[in-house]
């Protein structure tokens, strides 16, 4: 059985946001939940998936987060999630892994994750990610994602779901991460506008995070993720070319009505704000 689950409280009038940690590496767990104490965050830790699944299904239980590590003995973490699934709690989760290999987050986001991240990434990382979820259910103008009226994006064949923040192109499921959905919610809110690297990397990273080498190091960065959102894109429909190059500057989302394809709303945003 697993050690007793720590809880780590802030004071009752801080309305922290709520994190469930769930590893089976004690240090990491214990260091990942300090910095998450630090940062404001309210934390409740495990060291197996069945006490964190048993918690998860318990009717007091409030998270708006779970950070879930991959690889656990007797319930690994794909185990978790699919129970939290079949028993429809729809709680955002997160992986934190050191499997790399896309198959694994393939198989994460066909079974509902939001985000799967490599446990070598930067605290800052994940607190950005952390934010994406938590910070992304208030609407524009202050409204909370459940007071807001619209809970859909559509453009052309774009719909984008933003109360659980899934894409979907023509009907079929995108199999986006939560930053990959951010970048393209941002890209398509803005249609026919060129986005410059540096407005994408702080949507990712944070404003006037440094990274690479020289000045435009994070070009890169960015150029990965798009080319990784096309790909996906293009895995359900292989005549996909919305996301446009300006060489030199960035990128934008085709204004539908370029191609003839008319039938977009550009509903209200509603998840990014």
């Amino acid at each position: 059985m697993s050690q007793a689950m720590a809880l780590r409280s802030l004071p009752e009038e801080s309305f922290a946001k709520r994190v469930v940690l769930v590893d089976d590496d004690d240090l990491f767990r214990e260091s990942l939940g300090l910095n998450l104490s630090e940062e404001g965050y309210h934390v409740a830790d495990f060291d197996n998936g069945e006490d964190a699944l048993a918690y998860l299904l318990g009717k007091d239980c409030e998270a708006d987060v779970v950070l879930l590590d991959w690889r656990m003995p007797v319930l690994d973490g794909l185990g978790v999630l699919r129970r939290l699934r079949e028993a429809r709690v729809e709680v955002p989760v997160i992986f934190l892994t050191v499997l790399s290999d896309q198959i694994y987050e393939e198989a994460a986001l066909k079974f509902g994750a939001v985000d799967f991240i490599e446990k070598s990434r930067r605290l800052s990382i994940i607190l950005q990610r952390l934010k994406l979820i938590t910070e992304g259910t208030k609407a524009q103008g202050g409204q909370t994602q459940s007071e807001s009226e619209a809970k859909i994006f559509r453009l052309g064949k774009l719909e984008l779901r933003t109360d659980i923040r899934r894409a979907f192109w023509d009907g079929h499921q995108v199999d986006l991460t939560l930053t990959e959905y951010a970048i393209v919610h941002f890209l398509a809110a803005r249609t026919g506008a060129d986005i410059t690297y540096r407005q994408i990397y702080d949507l990712v990273r944070g404003k006037d995070f440094v990274a690479g080498y020289g000045a435009d190091g994070y070009r890169a960065n960015v150029r990965a993720f798009i080319k990784r959102i096309r790909k996906k894109f293009r895995d359900v429909d292989d005549t996909f070319e919305e996301i446009e190059n300006y060489p030199g500057f960035g990128y934008r989302w085709r204004d539908p009505s370029e191609t003839g394809d008319s039938t977009g709303s550009g509903a209200p945003l509603g998840g990014l704000a």
